[in-house]
């Protein structure tokens, strides 16, 4: 599966920071982690500070799948609203949900600094606009249900929004907890402090087959090597759709530029998240280097030879759109890509056994803030190895 397009700017920007070598034998671990992007660098850090025996195997180089495309706009937003994902789940349950992101965008900050790791990670607000009248009613009704379970959050007029932040709009949400960082490097710092700890990672690694037994699992390279494990914990985001017979996710392609550097735009936008009412949505953001980050503009359509046609033509009308709703601002498109991601039927992930194999986890973070919720997988996964109750952990279950 092609996930992203090939000018990816975290991978331009970063290069190749660490290299490691390929699977050439046959090996015996305790936990197998199969992926090497943002999401298995997190749950192996946290494995291996629970002392596990890790081997992570990845089929690229390190975070070169997703990672290199994400956005890393670190939100605890969850892509359906608070008031539709109780209508699901109910309050109590859906605005834990939402907590739970707060606390992972804190609990990431805080992992980042005990580990001195240097990946631009920013505290940072997150405005959420709406786009036409309609919108903001709705998008009222989501500040009242987040107000009520203190989340932190402010209505903001249209006009205190157009003299805050030079944005048109119809309404917005301010909310107080959110964050940046550069996932890429977030990845490949947590993997190289961890193989100083005794973590064996494998990369350009492809694997054949594997079997989940009762007795433990089995990995078998495309090379024949062989890796035995206790358990195994599919971190490959994405492509772990393809292993299962459950439908978890709905599959789409992602687009996003971003502008030279230096760029003159309002100081309260370098300090926040924005993303709009749209379907679907425009996001924004800076980066560490003085840019700004433009997304949005999913896409059903995944056929790598259409892919730099319709990547050229999505960067036109997310800067058309940006015009918009920023009017007057002058960006410049130094860099376009293009990303698989996907989305839930209720916008969570799913983290935790899957009936389909046994000795066998997964953390899959679907949606705009898939790396909060890989966050949030460090415990939940820690808890089950440890035979522990996790309440999330029921929340993104499997046959839910």
């Amino acid at each position: 599966m092609r996930l992203r397009t090939f000018e990816s700017f975290w991978l331009l920007k970063n290069g190749l920071l660490n290299s490691y070598p390929s699977l050439e034998k046959n090996i015996s671990t305790e936990i197998i982690v199969i992926g090497g992007g943002i999401t298995g660098a997190l749950i192996s850090d946290a494995l291996i500070s629970k002392n596990y025996k890790v081997t992570l195997l990845d089929k690229r180089d390190i975070g070169q799948g997703s990672t290199s495309a994400t956005t890393s706009m670190l939100q605890y937003e969850i892509d359906t609203p608070l008031h539709k994902l109780a209508d699901i789940m109910g309050e109590e349950s859906a605005a834990e949900c939402y907590k739970a992101g707060i606390k992972a965008i804190q609990d990431l900050g805080k992992l980042v600094g005990l580990k001195k790791i240097d990946c631009g990670f920013q505290k940072k607000r997150s405005l959420y606009c709406a786009h036409n009248k309609k919108a903001a009613e709705d998008l009222y009704k989501e500040f009242e249900i987040r107000n009520k379970y203190k989340l932190g959050v402010k209505w903001l007029t249209p006009a205190i929004v157009k003299k805050q932040y030079d944005i048109v709009s119809e309404g917005a949400i301010l909310s107080g907890t959110a964050a940046s960082v550069d996932a890429y490097k977030l990845t490949h710092e947590l993997i190289r402090l961890n193989v100083k700890k005794g973590m064996q990672v494998f990369d350009q690694t492809d694997i054949s087959e594997f079997d989940c037994r009762d007795d433990g699992v089995t990995v078998i390279t495309k090379n024949g090597s062989r890796v035995d494990g206790k358990k195994i914990i599919f971190c490959s985001g994405f492509e772990s759709t393809s292993l299962l017979k459950e439908k978890i996710a709905k599959l789409f392609y992602t687009y996003a530029c971003v502008s030279e550097q230096n760029i003159a735009i309002n100081k309260n936008i370098k300090d926040t998240l924005i993303w709009d009412t749209q379907d679907p949505y425009l996001y924004l953001r800076t980066t560490d280097d003085g840019r700004l980050l433009i997304g949005g503009e999913d896409s059903s359509n995944n056929i790598s030879l259409f892919q730099q046609q319709k990547k050229e033509k999505k960067s036109t009308t997310l800067i058309t759109k940006l015009g918009k709703l920023i009017p007057g601002l002058h960006f410049v498109e130094d860099f376009s890509w293009a990303g698989t991601f996907g989305s839930t039927k209720d916008g969570l992930p799913y983290i935790g056994a899957s009936p389909e194999f046994a000795n066998a986890l997964f953390v899959l973070g679907f949606g705009g803030n898939g790396i909060t919720f890989s966050v949030q997988g460090r415990s939940i996964i820690t808890d089950l190895l440890a035979g522990k109750k996790n309440k999330l952990a029921q929340y993104y279950r499997f046959k839910r």
